[in-house]
């Protein structure tokens, strides 16, 4: 069985810094690229917000094997320092063609990713920006966070408040004043650095 972290040691590597621009338009652009380490966020580059996160051990820039015209209508950024390796699309169809088993894993990434939107989709209609703000927090502490010696969850604080606005369909204003009240109400903690639950 091929696996994704199994790939990035035959594939080509980078080192990209925090903040920096992943070029998915330019050189790479029929590129598929694997996260080896650290976190990176997709924007749409047509309204410039953020579409959704990837963490290490997943993929992004599959647009690439499915729809190219679609893929330019994306940007990526390192929210940490990271180590990318990317292989060019028609070389990963060949790999996923003699590997079963990682072309259902890319299936079921990109299937999980359109589940995540669906659901966006559906705490627009149905459910208050407060609501989707507090399960948008507990949701990337499940997802990004590691438990410590206190039980507690911590991640990285990676996202600024105008992103996780971007990610509820709400405005920076709302977000700030949620997290603060989830704070004083002991259900939350956070500063520059961290986020952590209060369990």
């Amino acid at each position: 069985m091929l696996n994704m972290m199994r790939i990035c040691e035959i594939l080509e590597m980078d080192n990209i810094e925090k903040g920096k621009p992943i070029e998915l338009n330019d050189e790479h652009k029929n590129s598929v690229f694997f996260l080896k380490r650290g976190s990176v966020k997709i924007v749409n580059t047509t309204n410039d917000t953020v579409k959704y996160v990837v963490k290490r051990g997943n993929i992004f820039g599959e647009l690439a094997l499915y729809n190219r015209e679609a893929a330019t209508e994306e940007a990526a950024y390192a929210l940490e320092d990271c180590v990318i390796c990317y292989i060019e699309s028609g070389k990963m169809e060949e790999l996923m063609e003699k590997h079963k088993s990682l072309k259902n894993g890319i299936l079921k990434i990109y299937g999980l990713r359109i589940q995540k939107l669906e659901r966006r989709l559906h705490d627009l209609l149905y459910k208050d920006s407060t609501t989707r703000i507090k399960e948008f927090i507990t949701d990337y502490l499940e997802e990004f966070g590691k438990i410590n010696d206190k039980g507690t969850s911590v991640a990285k604080n990676l996202l600024s408040h105008k992103e996780i606005a971007n990610l509820t369909n709400t405005s920076r204003q709302t977000v700030n004043n949620v997290m603060s009240t989830m704070r004083k109400e002991g259900v939350i903690d956070y500063n520059i650095k961290f986020i952590s639950d209060t369990k």
